[in-house]
């Protein structure tokens, strides 16, 4: 994710299982970046959208959950949202979403070297498109373009997401590299894998033969055709 002339970098990774969608990022970049955060040589913030969560499908919470992971790891991220707190009245005083925009955006404007900045936004597609205009996804994936237009020398973005027309619309364009990996060569084995494991840990399953669990794991890979 590092490069020449990386500015704001945004990596846009298409992908067409929940299995791979939640295993791909959190497995190898995180722990990557992790490895960088350990040394003090980047500071990780990560996100996972869930449309089961109101918290976790909006661009509120994945603002409020950004900007409290960054500043955890910075001491001059902390003590800019400590001025953000004081200047809203001690939290007193309500904080817009436009209000908490800026906040994250001036928090990775900070002058002076800071450790590259890792934002990861994972499942962007769980976002809600149901209510209002602009619906919730519109809002994350303003926020995303936004950050990504800074153009931060020291700011990586990493954003997965099963192919959604509105989603390739908009991060398409932006992104420097681009993955589906519907058409990687490990894709039909990560999702044999996947169907495994759920096979195995059902207890419903447990008394099955062998042979029959083989049965189920072979059909349901070569039916899922790569998706």
């Amino acid at each position: 994710m590092q490069g020449r002339a990386s500015f704001g970098r945004l990596i846009y990774i298409i992908a067409y299982t929940k299995a791979y969608k939640i295993a791909f990022p959190s497995s190898s970049i995180i722990e990557d970046i992790q490895e960088m955060c350990t040394s003090g040589l980047a500071s990780l913030a990560f996100f996972y959208c869930d449309f089961r969560d109101n918290q976790k499908k909006d661009r509120r919470g994945l603002l409020s959950s950004l900007i409290v992971q960054l500043c955890d790891q910075s001491d001059a991220y902390c003590a800019f949202l400590s001025d953000f707190y004081f200047s809203h009245d001690n939290g007193s005083k309500y904080a817009s979403d436009c209000d908490l925009v800026q906040c994250l955006k001036n928090m990775l404007e900070l002058p002076g070297r800071q450790a590259t900045a890792y934002i990861i936004i994972d499942a962007l597609d769980e976002c809600s498109t149901s209510t209002g205009m602009p619906s919730p996804r519109d809002n994350v994936l303003r926020l995303v373009e936004e950050l990504v237009r800074l153009r931060g020398p020291n700011l990586r973005i990493c954003v997965t997401s099963r192919p959604e027309a509105d989603i390739e619309r908009v991060l398409g364009p932006l992104a420097f590299h681009y993955v589906s990996l519907h058409d990687e060569s490990g894709q039909v084995q990560d999702i044999a894998d996947y169907v495994r494991f759920n096979v195995d840990t059902d207890s419903n399953m447990q008394a099955w033969r062998e042979a029959d669990k083989e049965l189920v794991v072979d059909e349901l890979t070569k039916r899922a055709d790569g998706m």
